[in-house]
């Protein structure tokens, strides 16, 4: 099992920035994938950003240039650093973290309690 702690999130204006923060603990494995997905009002859940444990990054088309998400691989914790907001990122961000196999067979799947973002017009 992987325990996922969100922190950080809140409310901001329109083109503010913040930044939220994921620390993953348990049965941490070394090939993994730790990133963000949000799920705004009446939306489905939708990828923001991953990070792999060999640093590959994948961002969704509407964060890119201006969220950038990173890790601390000694702290397994994960950050996502918006900036430029606006009100369509509105939503409550989840924290996920995938655990694969050597043969990067999906093993693992976890998700935090989310943490809300509100950006206000």
């Amino acid at each position: 099992q992987v325990q996922l702690v969100e922190s950080g999130g809140g409310l901001v204006q329109a083109g503010g920035s913040l930044r939220v923060s994921c620390a993953a603990s348990g049965s941490i494995v070394s090939i993994n994938e730790m990133g963000w997905y949000r799920q705004g009002p009446g939306k489905q859940r939708e990828l923001v950003a991953t990070i792999t444990s060999s640093g590959r990054v994948n961002y969704a088309d509407s964060v890119k240039g201006r969220f950038t998400i990173s890790r601390d691989r000694a702290k397994n914790t994960v950050y996502l650093q918006m900036d430029s907001l606006n009100p369509d990122d509105t939503g409550v961000y989840y924290c996920n973290y995938k655990s694969f196999t050597p043969f990067m067979k999906l093993f693992g799947d976890y998700w935090g309690q989310g943490t809300q973002v509100t950006v206000s017009s």
